[in-house]
């Protein structure tokens, strides 16, 4: 009898899986949130770690580093990358959580889609993603999808582009005002 009991309470107290992100994005032009589906049956320790983080406030406040027109947009250094701190190193940075192990999958990076940025070692995603402006072919089966875009596709357009080159942006960079997970 207290074998049956055991079983329904295990699943009583494990954490509730996230669905998705609200970015709440502000910035001299871009203003307004962002929705993204994650897809814990694609990345269950990546979402895991996103939602971790999120519900810590860590990327409260983080701003987008990196945003290369017909690229992607990337942010989530939480050690480096604060507003209100000194961003020079943002994008060198992560948490202080340890790095994953990659979760490769079949899905392409097109527009919208987020995926883990990482290092050139497969298994070095942490805390930083990126958003897609458009496919890039060249990603797929490289980098950890996380999620999908389903609402504020308009404010993802309208973040600060950066170099061409690197993406790195000249001024007052658009932050992520705060990060709610939403379930």
């Amino acid at each position: 009898m207290l074998r049956n009991l055991l079983i329904p309470l295990a699943f009583v107290a494990s954490p509730a899986l996230a669905t998705g992100l609200a970015i709440e994005v502000d910035g001299e032009n871009a203003k307004g949130t962002i929705q993204i589906d994650l897809l814990e049956d694609v990345a269950p320790q990546h979402v895991a770690r996103i939602t971790e983080l999120a519900r810590e406030g860590a990327y409260d406040g983080v701003v987008f580093h990196r945003v290369i027109d017909g690229f992607m947009a990337q942010t989530g250094d939480v050690q480096f990358g604060k507003s209100d701190g000194d961003t020079s190193r943002a994008g060198m940075g992560g948490s202080d959580k340890p790095d994953l192990p990659q979760e490769f999958s079949d899905i392409p990076f097109e527009r919208g889609v987020v995926g883990m940025a990482r290092s050139q070692s497969v298994d070095s995603a942490n805390s930083q993603f990126f958003i897609m402006f458009t496919e890039y072919p060249s990603l797929n089966g490289q980098y950890t999808v996380v999620g999908r875009v389903t609402e504020g596709l308009d404010v993802l357009d309208s973040l600060k582009l950066g170099d061409p080159r690197t993406g790195a942006i000249d001024g007052q960079q658009d932050v992520m005002k705060s990060v709610t997970v939403t379930e």
